[in-house]
Parts: C-alpha cells; sequence; structure tokens
C-alpha cells in the first residue's frame, strides 16, 4: 500500500463518518425539525452517482466512502421522517 492509498483511505474515513456526529444527536434528542430534508436527499443522490462512478472506475476508497455516506444519508432521512409526524 502506497503513501497515497493510505492517504486515501484515511481522508476516506473521514469523510464518510462527517454525518454520524448529527445522526447520533438526532437520534438522541429525537427531534429533526431543524435538520433539511433537501440537503440530505442532494447528498443521498449525490453518493449513489458517486458510489457508481467507485464502480465504475474499480476505486475502492470512492466504493467505500460513498457507501458508508450513502447509508448515512439515509439514516437522516429516515430520522427526518420519523421524527417529523411524531
Amino acid at each position: 500500500m502506497t503513501a497515497a492509498d493510505i492517504l486515501g483511505y484515511a481522508a476516506g474515513a473521514l469523510t464518510a463518518f462527517t454525518f454520524l456526529p448529527q445522526v447520533l444527536k438526532t437520534w438522541k434528542e429525537k427531534s429533526a425539525k431543524d435538520i433539511s430534508l433537501y440537503m440530505f436527499v442532494i447528498a443521498f443522490v449525490n453518493e449513489i452517482m458517486w458510489l457508481i462512478y467507485g464502480v465504475m472506475i474499480d476505486n475502492w476508497v470512492i466504493i467505500l466512502t460513498n457507501a458508508v455516506m450513502l447509508v448515512m444519508s439515509a439514516i437522516m432521512i429516515m430520522l427526518k421522517f420519523k421524527y417529523n409526524h411524531q
């Protein structure tokens, strides 16, 4: 593994968990009233496109990073719907 690979995976890991604090805060507080649904829908679509791109070029950093981001975006969308209707 090269230094560039290590840097790519490290950067990917940090990027992949960008939404984690928001997911945890929303889940813990059971409130998503100040969360933008549109932002997470845009992020969700964006992650799908990056994931497809990563598969097309066979780049595991892009694939793994965006797979995790896709899950985080999906969780936030679900939490937004769940807590907005309570």
